[in-house]
């Protein structure tokens, strides 16, 4: 299993950046996916999830308005657009999925992305 994270990069504050995250060997589909980050001298936090039926999609206070999770399961591959970013927003982003549909605490998720830096600076 692995699931492979890109698109952070360096984009000033106001700008925007869509976060991918490819899947292989499981299927997204079959799993509550979530997207995490954490920045620097801080824990792992949650920043949004959504269930295996897509029913329900959660936000972080801090990033409703402004990020959007999807999928596509046609691709394997999880998404996180993310715009209107703040300097708060820099972290390492990290992909996660989790088979059970157990919450929204990084210890729910079973797989975990390699993590993407993202750096919102002018």
């Amino acid at each position: 299993v692995q699931l492979q994270a890109s698109g952070g990069g360096l984009v000033q504050p106001g700008g925007s950046l869509r976060l991918s995250c490819a899947a292989s060997g499981l299927t997204l589909d079959d799993y509550t996916i979530g997207w995490f980050r954490q920045a620097p001298g801080a824990g792992r936090e949650a920043v949004s999830c959504v269930d295996s039926g897509n029913v329900r999609k959660w936000y972080a206070d801090s990033a409703k308005g402004r990020f959007t999770i999807s999928r596509v399961d046609t691709k394997n591959t999880m998404y996180l657009q993310m715009d209107s970013l703040k300097p708060e927003d820099t972290a390492v982003y990290y992909c996660a999925a989790d088979p059970e549909g157990r919450g929204r605490f990084p210890h729910d998720y079973d797989y975990w992305g390699q993590g993407t830096q993202v750096t919102v600076s002018s």
